[in-house]
């Protein structure tokens, strides 16, 4: 009989389940902006999809994201990411270079095809403490986008 009530404790013990958490894994463009090249992806791929929640997480400065800055209102931001949407827009984007740059920053020469027009323009990106931002863009090249659909 004791032997019994061991064996049955014993089986009861291994029965047991636990729950352990574990740490979400990271993803989005918190995951992607670790570097300058990821954030830049992540910076573009806002634009094209024309998501202002994911642009906001990637455009920034040395301070961190625009969004948390006060800079701007959230109405002034969110207009501002949509002419940034409507200028940079595009159907494909290719880096051509990169290059360091004033500040510890980097420089991107992008390529950016919507439909048969082809413009080239430099992003600048920076670190802030945790990870990469895009800082600005040269709006020059596609001044002539921002007014077409």
């Amino acid at each position: 009989m004791r032997k019994l009530l061991l064996l049955g404790l014993l089986l009861a013990g291994a029965c047991q389940s636990r729950t352990v958490e574990q740490p979400a894994p990271v993803s989005g463009p918190a995951a992607v902006a670790s570097g300058p090249r990821p954030a830049l992806d992540a910076f573009l791929a806002g634009i094209r999809a024309g998501d202002l929640q994911a642009i906001s997480e990637v455009w920034g400065d040395k301070n961190g994201p625009v969004r948390d800055s006060k800079v701007f209102s959230r109405e002034e931001m969110e207009q501002r990411e949509l002419i940034l949407i409507r200028c940079f827009k595009h159907d494909k984007a290719r880096v051509l270079g990169d290059a360091a740059a004033a500040n510890g920053e980097r420089a991107f020469s992008v390529e950016l095809t919507r439909g048969t027009t082809v413009r080239v323009t430099d992003f600048f990106l920076t670190k802030a403490p945790e990870r990469w931002y895009v800082r600005s863009a040269n709006m020059e090249p596609v001044r002539d986008l921002c007014s077409t659909k």
